[in-house]
């Protein structure tokens, strides 16, 4: 039965990708590929797409969001988009809530379907947390969420609290607000990339990274990480 879930899982992640990179490419003109006013266009009707009709534009990127992380997607081009389509401020919100319910469906289902295999392969390498997480898997969790996942690939963040059988009210809430930080400075970005395009009359790589949008995100990135070390040490290392 896992087999067949698994086969099923990855057949409807490879049509959803499809048909979304599909989706998106038959709306280019191959042609203007080199042409920067061409992206200038598109992103000016995208965002006259999104202000017309915003709620429904919110609930289909938070659908998406939802099954895109279900079938083991990155999160990282999840957070451009959103900062592209909705700005920081509402790009992190609806991206932070979005990727933690996808993130606690796919904990889910890793607990009923997949626990021997997520056991096999990683309770072996985390069997040192296994007791201070669960006396304090909120803390823990948050930390972990915190620190970038230590590194660790995010389909495997999202289902390694299977070897500590967390509970889903702490793992969603440990998510939501453990990955704010990093995910307000990913929609940051995309935002920033969005006012470049609109505003600038070509592209120019240099001038892209060294306008305020984007080398300001990047410097607290910097500091993030700087920080998700330091709770590393703190939590993780003996």
């Amino acid at each position: 039965m896992n087999k067949n879930i698994k086969i099923a899982l990855g057949a409807i992640y490879l049509i959803i990708l499809v048909a979304f990179l599909y989706f998106l490419f038959s709306k280019f003109d191959t042609s203007r590929i080199g042409d920067f006013s061409y992206y200038k266009n598109i992103q000016i009707n995208l965002d006259e797409m999104i202000g017309k009709n915003l709620i429904i534009n919110l609930f289909l990127f938070s659908f998406f969001s939802i099954i895109w992380v279900v079938l083991l997607g990155f999160g990282s081009p999840l957070l451009i988009l959103s900062g592209l389509l909705f700005g920081k401020w509402i790009g992190t919100i609806i991206s932070t809530i979005s990727i933690s319910l996808g993130a606690l469906s796919l904990y889910i289902i890793a607990s009923y379907f997949f626990k021997d295999l997520v056991n096999q392969i990683l309770k072996e390498r985390f069997e040192k947390y296994i007791e201070r997480f669960q006396k304090n898997e909120f803390y823990y969790f948050f930390a972990f969420r915190f620190a970038g996942g230590l590194g660790i690939p995010f389909f495997l963040q999202n289902v390694l609290p299977v070897v500590f059988k967390m509970k889903n009210f702490n793992y969603f809430l440990a998510s939501f607000f453990g990955f704010i930080p990093g995910f307000f400075i990913w929609n940051t970005i995309g935002s920033g990339i969005n006012k470049f395009v609109k505003e600038a009359d070509e592209f120019n790589f240099i001038s892209l990274i060294l306008s305020r949008e984007i080398y300001l995100p990047l410097l607290i990135f910097i500091v993030l990480i700087l920080a998700s070390l330091a709770v590393k040490k703190k939590f993780f290392n003996d």
